[in-house]
């Protein structure tokens, strides 16, 4: 009889799970974003979503929330230890950022923390200075460098973020040592201590460089990926300038979970998240704003974040 109660019992949880999917999402839907508002991911992150509330997509808005810190690890500690698995909390990820901080330790999260839905993005990391610089290429920042060993000051939006491991790669390629400064408040505060000439130069994501381009407040001198931008397509590549930099620091954002989520509310959105990327209109907004968009399935994002493991753990132990 016992087995019986039991197995009606599970039978009964089970049916309420799948009830509850079927008519998820019954309310707005929150997404937490690991950085300052007005920054690169969080103007993305407003734009992908700006549909969700379509019947075609969710039929449920997305509000975004702010939780910046410590490059991203203020919010993604939270989202790991502390939101709730229930489809109704969602959260921006930027690899390699999370994935480099998990291997470097002290923090509470790692890819087994977190449920990937579906990517958006892939920004590259740029270096600009100030529209007013006497650096004119990346020769002009590496003489400067290797001239006045650890006076080079240049911006980034924290520790074992894309930014830093493009600053890491570029001093390891040109033999040099510069002084990387990590702002608070992500993205947008890296660029405004570049113009403000608070700082000779920084390590930026393109589409906020673009931004800032754009109104003659920066000068953007290469990319690091291995190709130029559509963007930017007069800006060379580091490896066109003579530095061994690759695309590892380039920032794939997209939308993940917590671990715990009801398989069944994953498999909702990881089939109508990407028609949300998909819109025509979010797809103008991004262009517009200088942001390339990569749309990546659910399981397109599990090979990357598990490729991205592996390269970072690699790339780390040498830099």
């Amino acid at each position: 009889m016992k087995k019986l109660i039991l197995g009606a019992a599970l039978a009964l949880t089970g049916l309420a799970s799948s009830l509850a999917a079927e008519s998820y999402p019954e309310r707005p839907i929150m997404m937490m974003v690991s950085y300052g508002a007005g920054g690169a991911t969080d103007f993305q992150a407003r734009i992908v979503t700006m549909t969700a509330g379509n019947e075609d997509a969710l039929g449920m808005p997305i509000a975004i929330i702010n939780k910046p810190g410590a490059g991203g690890r203020v919010g993604w500690n939270w989202f790991a230890s502390q939101a709730d698995a229930d489809g109704y909390t969602l959260a921006a990820y930027n690899v390699p950022h999370f994935i480099a901080q998990s291997i470097k330790g002290g923090v509470q999260y790692s890819t087994d923390s977190f449920e990937p839905i579906a990517n958006w993005g892939a920004d590259p990391a740029v270096f600009v200075v100030g529209a007013d610089s006497p650096f004119n290429s990346m020769a002009d920042v590496i003489d400067y460098a290797k001239a006045n060993p650890g006076k080079l000051t240049f911006s980034g939006a924290g520790l074992f973020v894309g930014h830093h491991i493009a600053a890491l790669q570029i001093e390891k390629a040109a033999g040099v040592k510069m002084a990387y400064i990590p702002t608070k408040g992500g993205g947008s505060a890296a660029m405004k201590a570049v113009v403000a000439g608070e700082v000779l130069g920084g390590v930026n994501n393109l589409s906020d460089a673009y931004r800032a381009a754009s109104n003659g407040s920066v000068k953007i001198l290469g990319v690091a990926d291995l190709e130029r931008s559509e963007f930017l397509p007069d800006v060379p590549t580091m490896m066109e300038q003579g530095l061994d930099v690759d695309n590892s620091s380039v920032n794939f954002r997209g939308i993940m979970v917590p671990k715990g989520t009801p398989q069944e509310v994953i498999d909702k959105l990881a089939a109508d998240v990407p028609k949300m990327f998909e819109n025509k209109r979010v797809a103008s907004k991004m262009s517009a704003g200088g942001s390339p968009m990569h749309i990546m399935t659910r399981a397109e994002v599990q090979e990357m974040w598990a490729a991205r493991q592996a390269t970072l753990e690699e790339l780390l132990k040498g830099l």
